[in-house]
This record gives structure tokens, sequence and C-alpha cells, in this order.
């Protein structure tokens, strides 16, 4: 029913939010984009984006057909993969952000295991900045992390608003610093915090730092201060505070795949499991239980 020609564009526009790069991406003009999208909205009887000359969004029925795509394209691979003889082998070092500790990572990972056990694959969880470092210098093939906003590499996973959390039982002053709970150097969210304060002229201190998610947990359970941190991904004991905190507005943030440089094995293996990541999207932004 769903022709996955259409639904790769359509992944494309919806990952980017714009024709243009979807069209550069896939090597299309882009009225073949836009032809795609049309004919897949004519199959779901849905309009999948609003558009107009400033932006492109997706509606909630492009919403949900994220996730169908994904999945679909997904089984689609499997199934070509199965019935062509080819399997996945190789080493894949694969790094993920701790962002993704609390939530069904692991499950999307067995997963993987699974649907490739010849594949060996090593797991680095670190700071997203960290990983960025190591991909660059050759040790992982595949990451799964935060994109600092000047970076425009990596396929879009999603994006999500960045905010302020702590204790419920949290109050700050407004004539006293900011006490700040975050990662060390190079944290992407430490120095969004940092630079959104700056901004706005709000003085600031270091209550805690910790390169582990749960040192830092810890410290906000505790009522020591404040951290930024995706909406979607609040842990649990920990609330947004909410306006009448009186802190700055601290954007959006994306969370993205990138792909390191070794070919061969390891590159169709990362395929694979960016394929997977994909495709269990919703997953991500949900907790393990």
């Amino acid at each position: 029913m769903y022709d996955p020609t259409q639904l790769r564009t359509f992944l494309a526009v919806a990952q980017t939010l714009s024709f243009t790069q979807a069209a550069h991406r896939l090597g299309l003009r882009q009225s073949t984009v836009s032809q795609h999208v049309r004919r897949l909205e004519d199959t779901t009887g849905r309009q999948l984006f609003t558009r107009d000359t400033h932006a492109v969004e997706l509606t909630e029925d492009g919403e949900a057909m994220l996730g169908f795509a994904r999945r679909i394209l997904q089984v689609h691979e499997q199934a070509t993969a199965f019935f062509t003889g080819t399997r996945v082998r190789g080493r894949l070092r694969f790094g993920a952000s701790e962002d993704f500790v609390l939530t069904r990572l692991p499950e999307i990972l067995e997963g993987f295991r699974y649907d490739h056990p010849e594949v060996d694959l090593e797991l680095t969880v670190e700071l997203s900045g960290t990983l960025h470092e190591q991909l660059a210098a050759g040790k992982l093939d595949l990451v799964l992390a935060k994109r600092r906003p000047e970076d425009s590499r990596g396929e879009l996973v999603w994006r999500d608003d960045l905010v302020w959390i702590g204790a419920e039982r949290l109050r700050l002053e407004a004539d006293r610093p900011v006490p700040l709970i975050v990662y060390p150097p190079p944290g992407i969210t430490r120095a969004r915090a940092l630079e959104a304060l700056e901004r706005e002229g709000r003085d600031w201190r270091i209550v805690c730092t910790s390169g582990s998610l749960s040192g830092l947990i810890a410290a906000a359970r505790a009522g020591l201060g404040v951290m930024a941190h995706s909406r979607r991904l609040i842990p649990p004991g920990l609330f947004r505070l909410p306006d009448r905190a009186g802190l700055p507005d601290l954007g959006k943030v994306d969370f993205v795949l990138v792909h390191g440089r070794r070919r061969g094995a390891a590159e169709e293996a990362a395929h694979a499991l960016a394929a997977a990541v994909l495709a269990g999207g919703e997953r991500l932004r949900r907790r393990g239980g």
C-alpha cells in the first residue's frame, strides 16, 4: 500500500523540515520530492505537512506516519536482506549519549542483536560532546547524541525542547546566582545553559559537576540546583521549572545519528543499526521499565 520510495522521501522532509534540503539529501529535484509527498498524502487520505513560504511542519497525522514509515522501511530492508541472502556482519562501535540511559534503547539494541547475530556490537556511553570527538577521531562508527546548534551533520531522530528541571520543592531567589548542576566540558547542555544565562545577564554558580547522569539526577533530587535537560526525557522525581522561575529560554535540541568514515562491513552494520534506531524512535522518547 505504501511505496518505500515515497516513505523515504517523506522521512527526509520530516527530518529536515525542508523540501529543498530533502531534495539535496536524496539527490532529487524539489518537484519530485513534492510529488512523492503529495502521492503519499493521496494514499493516506491525510495531510502530512503544513507548509507555507516560511516553514514546514508535521501535522498530527504526519507525526503518526513518522513512526509507521520508519517501521515499514525497517521491515522492508529486513525482508530484502533475508530473501537476497545478504547477512550484516563485522565489528560495530556504537556510541550513545547518557540521555538514553533511562529510555528503551536497550530494547532496540536487543532487537538489533537478534536480527543481526553476526555483528560484534561494542557500546560506548558518554557525553554527547565526547562522542562527537571520538567519532571524528575514528574511534566510533555510529553515534546517537545531541548535536551543537551550529552543527548540521547527522540524521535527525527527533527535535525536543531543552528545559530547566529540578526538585519539586526547589525555589530560586531572583537576587542570588542560579545554582547549576552540569556535565563537565564538552557537555552540550552545559554550554547551552551557560550561554543562555550569560545572554540574559543572570549570575550563576556551579553547585555540582558530574560526568554521570545518575550523579546529576541525585544532586537535582536533593534540591541543590537546576539543570538543563530534554523535556521528553525528564527523569522520575524531577520536574520542569515553571516560567515564573524567571530562567531564560533554552531553545530546541536535536538528537541525531552521525556516521563515521569506516567503509565495508562496519558501514553496512552502522546503516542497519541506524535503521533500527529510527524505526524505534518513539521508544527512545519513553523511559525504560
